[in-house]
């Protein structure tokens, strides 16, 4: 039965696929559209300039410090829990964890913008 059910839903979902695409309007070879604008004129350089791959780097270095930033939040909660020396072990042990990162990116560079 789950089998028959998923094979329909399947089906239903090809077909729909399939005919709002051909009766879409879109066209993706429109080359006014896809070209950059610039006042009229055909621009003077390329529009779609290199992604800076340290850039990239930093911005990824700093949504990992920043999600173990917030695993920190439970640490107030559980504060009142638990034995002030083990939330003191574990409060240590987890911003050791932290600088230890830290100075790990900075040892292979990635923390430096130009080499």
């Amino acid at each position: 039965m789950i089998w028959m059910t998923s094979l329909i839903i399947l089906i239903i979902t090809s077909i729909m696929m399939t005919i709002c695409s051909m009766i879409s309007k879109k066209t993706f070879m429109d080359r006014e559209k896809m070209s950059p604008f610039e006042c009229g004129f055909d621009p003077k350089t390329n529009s779609r300039l290199p992604f800076s791959l340290q850039f990239f780097l930093i911005a990824v270095i700093f949504l990992i410090f920043d999600v173990e930033i917030t695993l920190l939040i439970p640490l107030i909660i559980i504060m009142k829990t638990i034995k002030p020396l083990m939330f003191s072990i574990i409060t240590i042990f987890f911003i050791l964890v932290l600088i230890i990162g830290l100075f790990h990116e900075w040892n292979q560079g990635a923390l430096e913008w130009t080499y």
